[in-house]
């Protein structure tokens, strides 16, 4: 009896492996167990096929022509869109600095050759699950994702701000040389900074005029109810403080918790930059968008007057300039 007839989707498996008799054996296995199984005989061949359709679990050879398995592995782990995808190292060397080697470089499983069949359907087992797991996280993500894209579509006047955002945050991280993890949190940042606001009522959201003081209060909770829409999902611990705090401001005069220079996280202080200067660069209902010289005078003077952090504005127009766009 075949061990996935239960599952509501067929497993699909990656199998690399340049060993033409290894390869086939492993397919056969893999395929009189119910799963669905794609082949690669290199790295270069294995990129295509992922490129192509991702797959659930990868079955990686260590020893390849060109790139190696472990060159591989580390490739797909540092790459956002297939690091969750387990990967299991299959090699023949049995030496103790080609196991940490493959640590090393993420692998999540190991099988030594030879190997018993049962061995592998337990392996694919467990990292399917787990794969699954992060699917369901995955799927969360992109519901919340569509709440704020919902509440970004509810006012004509912000449409692609988020968009512009995630890309003005993201590209500034990578300008100042953060970490890839921090430069993901900035483009999720972009996003759903604004998530919270699915609270606010539409006559508050959408009034053209000054808001009033108990308006005003209505709207400043947005980012704590953005906090506390995003904060069950684990993997967006790091984007929760940019939520929470993108409107504190340097000076300690922002909201909602008052913080003042460098108690505010750097992911907020870098993404309220790009999200204040994106809200000159458009028109709304109470302004014309203005030109880029224009809103670059206007951020300057913020940091000057003690709004914004002093030492990122000026690297912002940095990035800007590097990117063509005049500010």
């Amino acid at each position: 009896m075949k061990d996935i007839s239960s599952r509501r989707r067929t497993p699909r498996i990656l199998l690399v492996e340049d060993d033409e008799t290894a390869r086939r054996m492993t397919e056969k296995l893999l395929a009189d167990h119910g799963y669905e199984v794609a082949s690669a005989r290199s790295a270069e061949e294995a990129r295509e096929q992922i490129e192509s359709r991702l797959p659930d679990v990868v079955l990686l050879d260590v020893v390849l022509p060109g790139e190696s398995g472990f060159d591989l592995c580390r490739a797909l782990k540092n790459d956002p869109r297939t690091r969750l995808i387990p990967v299991v190292l299959i090699t023949g060397l049995a030496r103790r600095q080609d196991k940490l080697q493959g640590i090393e470089a993420g692998a999540d499983d190991f099988l030594t050759k030879p190997y018993y069949a049962e061995e592998l359907y337990a392996i694919i087992r467990s990292l399917f699950r787990l794969k699954e797991y992060t699917d369901e996280l995955e799927h969360a993500e992109a519901v919340i994702e569509s709440l704020a894209r919902g509440v970004e579509a509810r006012d004509p006047y912000t449409l692609g701000h988020c968009d512009r955002l995630a890309g003005y945050a993201a590209g500034f991280g990578r300008h100042l040389g953060l970490g890839d993890d921090e430069i993901l949190a900035l483009h999720r940042g972009g996003i759903l900074h604004d998530v919270g606001k699915i609270a606010v009522p539409d006559e508050i959201f959408r009034k053209p005029s000054r808001l009033t003081p108990e308006e005003w209060q209505i709207m400043k909770l947005h980012p704590e109810t953005g906090e506390n829409i995003c904060r069950p999902l684990r993997s967006l611990q790091l984007v929760l403080p940019i939520i929470r705090h993108h409107h504190e401001r340097w000076d300690g005069s922002g909201y909602p918790d008052g913080l003042c220079g460098e108690a505010i996280p750097l992911l907020a202080r870098v993404l309220q930059v790009g999200d204040i200067y994106d809200a000159l660069r458009t028109e709304r209902p109470y302004k014309s968008a203005l030109a880029p010289a224009e809103a670059g005078h206007v951020l300057r003077e913020e940091a000057a007057s003690g709004l914004l952090d002093p030492q990122l504005v000026p690297q912002f127009f940095a990035m800007l300039r590097a990117n063509s766009e005049a500010a």
